[in-house]
Parts: structure tokens; C-alpha cells; sequence
């Protein structure tokens, strides 16, 4: 928790915060003893209108008093003793002067009330903190290496820089190394983001995590298992999560001077005015200031409009994890967006086919589609949903890094990347396919080219209405991807968005958000384990939460539980509402301690008077509050193009 909230002194380690992170809300020790001095206020509210005697009512206070106040006051008794104030200190205070002026009620309600708001906290916290163990189970439990000219199983953290790895087909790939012999097509999409696998040979870099395509590799280790890309995310994740849990949130950033100016002034009236007239009226009318200046609608202001509104975020099908992360997603300014599964669907499709003089499109999908017929390549799904029908090929044989070979109806047959298989008359389409972001393939039919298709993972259909929506409200749009910079820029183009950073690593990608929180306040929206870190650099991370790893949605403050876009505007426009109507409670609340304050000085409001006033504005705060759960229904999705997104001109051609 932060410091000024006073309810947790040090921040757990990562693997501390594994095994304690509460799952359920009422696993949370501060929400369980808020309930008992609940019934507990209940119990002493029925007791009165029963007509019990006053000594059961004030005992059953006493108990809910002590239950609550169990669940702050030793925390921030610590944290006094260190010098370090904030809301719990001033309720401290409060119940404090109440219990010495009779109203242990009034003083029960308080403690009642903050644990409320400090279990909440600590079950948003506990939240952010789980999942980064997902990310090592991306290393594989042995790695074989060649060591005395015989191959051997070692574990991972017994590599050495310099050892030569050798990486068989479907493994993954133990640590950061270069590929010194072999060629295959790697799956690198939990390390970059990349939708479609990247052709490597010798001299390539590969990382920890990706997973090895059809070819045998022998790979020079070049970083320890301790320090290569996947433990650097997760030193990330740690650190930048760490920074979140110290950060204070707004009521405390009020209370910081308020605590000492209140103390100042209630020690101030007992002196001089103990001077001045008889003391035990001024000592009195001390203790009534302090408690005009309670900050019980102070403490709720923020936390009931963070119930309401985190609730019916949760009803338009966004998980917001906490008030924090509520007041964050109101001030982001600049919203910075992954590609892979966040603008895109992360399921490439066929986007168009080119075929050569004599050729139609059915026989180019046809060939294709049978030699993929049994292929377990990305991009074969793609090419099966686009053919109209499908016979396998038989004598299939992959060729690492360049395609498949086969025979259908006697004649051979291949498809692959262009350079294995020369384009000829197709050049032109082949270069018009690469300029707009696709992945072409050549087709070739008994020794002559008859087609090529050009596959692409498309845009979401509603991409580009997101773009605008956020562009209309003054917000910076910012594309951050894996990919490489032609299909970067062309779908940028599509979506509308005029900033790109393309062919990034998580670090890279963690380095510029970082660049990015130092204009504006910014926001990451990802899916991935590669966007673990930017999402934990940022002062807001958004995961899409149906597509999205366990460790992004883990790491981000706030969860897109569908897969339609159009939530990330409407949670921001959510979230700004809110942020305004907790505003508006906080100044109602510290209006009302201001106005308190003088005429609890002057005698012209006595103890009761001043606890009746901060009732009063507690239902008013409360009732606005509320305001905060309000909801606009989304509009139905725009209808994709059957088969894929919609084509771009220059790919359609």
C-alpha cells in the first residue's frame, strides 16, 4: 500500500506476493473485519431502537471501534513513529477526540468505513502483483548442449555464455543465443509480438521462450539464463510494480498537509485559549474541532465512487483493479497501442490472390490449400478458410525456411517465400503485397508459377472508429509492435494512427513508454507476454483480457474482458466521469471540514451539531457517488468483411 495510507509498511518480494495475493474479496483481512464491525454498528443501532441500556450500546461500539480501527491505527502508529502521515493518521485522530468526547459511535463509523476503503486497496494491489511466474515458465526445464564433443541434458541455469545449444523441432529455446547452424521458422510471438513465424539461420539472434519451427539448430549461448530477455521482463515487471505500490493515492495527497494543520490548530486552540479562559472549555472545543475536521466523508468520497464505478465498468466488460487504477485511466492523455491482438485479430487471413494468365483464383487456393492440407505452419489455417475446397497433396515434404513441396494429381507442386520460388510475371504483385504489410507466397504448378496469395493479420473491424473516438478527445495514439515496419506502417495507415514504432523487443518497447511518461500521462494496451513490461512501465496498463497472456492481464491495472476494442474509449470516458465525480466529493468533503472548523471554534456548534453535518454530507457524497455507476450500452460492432477484415486498396488491387 502506499505510505500515505498507512496500511502496509514494506512491499513483498514477487514471490511473497505469489503465495499471499488474496483471490477473493473476502480473503482480504481488512474487508473481513470491516464486515464484523458492521454487524457489530448494526447490532449497537438495533440495541437503541430496542431501548437496551446505554451500556450495551457503548460496549457494542466499543467492539466494532476496536475491530476497525484494528485494521489502520497500529500500521500508522508504526509509520507516525517514522514520520510519515496521511489519512489513517487523521482518522486516527478522529476517533481518538470522539472516544474522549462520548461518541464512540461516531468513532466506530469511522474505523468501519476506512477499512472499507483500505481492503479494498489492498485486494486491487494483491491483484497486480500475481502472474509473473508465467513468463518463466516460458523456459523449458532442460536445455541440450554439447559439451566434450557429446550432447548432454543440462538445466537451464547450468548454461554458459559461449556453450553451443542444440535446439530440435517444437522446442523451445532455453536462453538467448546465435544461430550457428540450421535454418528453421521461428514462433516468437510471446518474445515479440510477431503474428506469423520468422524465418532464422545461421547468424540470427534468437531468444529465450520462442519455440523452434521444422529445422535442427545449433545455437551459441550469448546470455545466461539469469540475464537474457525473459529474466529481464521480469525484473521489469518487479520494479515497475513496486514504483505503483508506493505511489499515494489522491485522498492521501490531500491529507498530507491537511494532518499537520489540523494537529497545529487543535494544539494552538487548547493553548491559548487555556490562557485565556478556562481550559477545560477550550480543551473541549479543541477536541469538537478535531472532530469537525474528521475525515470520514473525505475517506469515503474516493472509495464509494470506485465501488460504483469499478462495478458498472465491470458490466460493460472492463476489469478495473482498484481506485488507483480508476483515477489513472481518467488523466491518461497519450494511449500507446500494441499491434498483435490488440489492433489486430492475431488470426491472419488471406487478403488477396494473384494469379497469372490462364490461372483462376480457385485453382491458385486449391494447390495452396492441399499442400497445407496437413501443415501445423500459422499461416496454413489461413489458407484452408480461403479455399473452397481442400484434397491434400501427397509426398508433402517441408522445406526449412523456404516452404512445401509436394504432388497433387501426379504433377509436383510447391508453395513457398518468393526466392525459392521466382515470381516472374508476378514481381510486380509480389512487391505491391510486401509494400502493404502482407506476407506474400508463391504458388507453382508442375514447374510454373500460377499465383501467389498474400496473407496479413488484419485490422479489427472496428480499429479504425476507436482511433477516431480517441483522437477526438485530444488524446495522442501511439503503435507499438514486434512487427516489421512495413506491415507496421501499412495497418498504421489503415487504423489512422501517424506514430509508429516498429520491430521492438519487450525492453524497447518498456524504454519508449518510459519516454512517452515523461510528456503525458500514458496508457499501454497490450495482450501479450511481450507487452508485460511497457504494460508495467506505464502509468496505466490496459490488457486485452480474452486474447491477452495471464501475466499481461496480471500486470496491467485494467482488463478489456471482450474482444471488441470499442471498450478501451468507452472505459476512458467511464473512468474521466468518474475521476470529475470524485473531485466533486472531495471538495464537498474538505468544504465541509473548512466550514466546520471556524464555527466548531466558536462555540456556535457544539459536538452534536458538528456530527450531525458530516452524516448529513456523508449521504450527499454517497448519493453522488452512486452517480458513478451509470452506464452507456455499447453500440453493436461493425460487420467484418466476410473472411477477413476490410482489404486495404493497395492490397486488393
Amino acid at each position: 500500500m502506499s505510505d500515505a495510507c498507512g496500511c502496509g509498511d514494506e512491499q513483498p518480494t514477487v514471490e511473497g506476493a505469489e503465495r499471499r495475493a488474496p483471490e477473493k474479496l473476502w480473503e482480504v483481512g481488512e474487508l473481513r473485519a470491516a464486515a464484523v464491525a458492521g454487524v457489530l454498528l448494526l447490532a449497537a443501532l438495533t440495541a437503541g431502537w430496542t431501548g437496551a441500556s446505554g451500556t450495551v450500546v457503548t460496549v457494542l461500539n466499543g467492539l466494532a471501534l476496536v475491530v476497525g480501527a484494528w485494521t489502520f491505527v497500529p500500521v500508522t502508529l508504526r509509520r507516525l513513529a517514522r514520520g510519515r502521515i496521511g489519512v489513517g493518521t487523521l482518522m486516527t485522530i478522529a476517533a481518538v477526540g470522539a472516544v474522549i468526547l462520548g461518541e464512540v459511535g461516531e468513532a466506530a463509523m469511522l474505523a468501519f468505513l476506512y477499512s472499507i476503503s483500505e481492503g479494498l486497496e489492498e485486494y486491487s494491489l494483491a491483484r497486480t502483483r500475481r502472474g509473473l511466474r508465467a513468463l518463466l515458465n516460458l523456459v523449458p526445464e532442460q536445455a541440450t548442449v554439447v559439451r566434450d564433443g557429446t550432447e548432454q541434458a543440462v538445466a537451464p541455469a547450468g548454461l554458459r555464455i559461449g556453450d553451443t545449444m542444440v535446439v530440435r523441432p517444437g522446442e523451445r529455446i532455453a536462453t538467448d543465443g546465435t544461430i550457428r547452424a540450421g535454418r528453421t521458422a521461428l514462433d516468437v510471438s510471446a518474445i515479440t509480438g510477431e503474428s506469423v513465424p520468422v524465418e532464422a539461420g545461421p547468424g540470427s539472434e534468437v531468444y529465450a521462450g520462442a519455440i523452434n519451427g521444422t529445422g535442427v539448430l545449433e545455437v551459441e549461448v550469448t546470455s545466461t539464463a539469469e540475464d537474457n530477455s525473459l529474466a529481464r521482463i521480469v525484473r521489469i515487471v518487479e520494479a515497475e510494480q513496486a514504483r505503483k505500490g508506493a505511489g499515494q493515492r489522491l485522498a492521501d495527497r490531500i491529507a498530507k498537509p491537511l494532518v499537520p494543520g489540523i494537529m497545529a490548530v487543535a494544539v494552538l486552540i487548547a493553548l491559548v485559549g487555556s490562557l485565556l479562559g478556562d481550559p477545560s472549555t477550550w480543551i473541549e472545543r479543541a477536541l469538537v474541532v478535531l472532530v469537525a475536521a474528521s475525515p470520514c466523508a473525505l475517506a469515503i468520497s474516493v472509495p464509494v465512487t470506485v465501488v460504483a464505478a469499478i462495478g458498472a465498468a465491470g458490466r460493460m466488460g472492463v476489469l478495473v483493479k482498484g481506485g488507483a487504477a480508476l483515477e489513472a485511466l481518467g488523466a491518461v492523455r497519450t494511449v500507446a497501442l500494441d499491434k498483435t491482438g490488440t489492433l489486430t485479430r492475431n488470426r491472419p487471413a488471406v487478403v488477396r490472390v494473384a494469379t497469372v494468365d490462364g490461372h483462376s483464383r480457385d485453382e491458385v487456393l486449391a494447390v495452396a490449400a492441399a499442400l497445407e492440407a496437413r501443415s501445423e505452419h500459422p499461416l496454413a489455417k489461413a489458407v484452408l478458410s480461403a479455399a473452397p475446397e481442400v484434397s491434400a497433396a501427397t509426398e508433402v515434404e517441408a522445406v526449412t525456411g523456404a516452404g512445401l513441396t509436394g504432388r497433387l494429381d501426379g504433377r509436383p507442386v510447391r508453395l513457398g517465400r518468393p526466392g525459392w520460388i521466382e515470381p516472374g510475371p508476378l514481381t510486380e504483385d509480389i512487391t505491391a503485397m510486401q509494400d502493404a504489410g502482407a506476407t506474400a507466397v508463391l504458388v507453382e504448378n508442375d514447374g510454373h508459377v500460377i499465383g501467389a496469395l498474400a496473407v496479413r493479420d488484419e485490422l479489427r473491424p472496428e480499429a479504425r472508429e476507436v482511433i477516431d473516438r480517441l483522437h477526438a478527445r485530444g488524446l495522442t495514439v501511439v503503435m507499438l509492435t514486434g512487427d516489421n515496419e512495413r506491415t507496421a506502417k501499412a495497418l498504421a495507415g489503415e487504423a489512422g494512427i501517424d506514430l509508429v514504432h516498429a520491430d521492438l523487443r519487450p525492453e524497447d518497447k518498456a524504454r519508449l513508454i518510459g519516454e512517452l511518461r515523461s510528456r503525458q500521462f500514458t496508457a499501454m494496451v497490450g495482450d501479450g507476454i511481450n507487452d508485460a513490461p511497457a504494460l508495467a512501465t506505464a502509468d496505466l496498463g490496459v490488457a486485452m483480457g480474452a486474447l491477452g497472456a495471464d501475466v499481461a492481464i496480471e500486470t496491467a491495472d485494467v482488463a478489456l474482458m471482450g474482444e471488441d476494442l470499442r471498450h478501451l474509449p468507452q472505459a476512458l470516458e467511464h473512468a474521466r466521469r468518474a475521476r470529475r465525480i470524485m473531485l466533486q466529493n472531495l471538495g464537498l468533503s474538505l468544504a465541509v471540514i473548512i466550514g466546520l472548523m471556524p464555527l466548531a471554534l466558536a462555540g456556535v456548534l457544539g459536538l452534536a451539531a458538528v456530527v450531525a453535518v458530516h452524516e448529513l454530507a456523508e449521504i450527499v457524497i454517497i448519493g453522488n457517488g452512486v452517480r458513478a455507476g451509470r452506464t452507456k450500452p455499447l453500440s453493436p460492432a461493425p460487420a467484418p468483411v466476410r473472411g477477413s477484415a476490410p482489404v486495404p486498396a493497395e492490397v486488393a488491387a
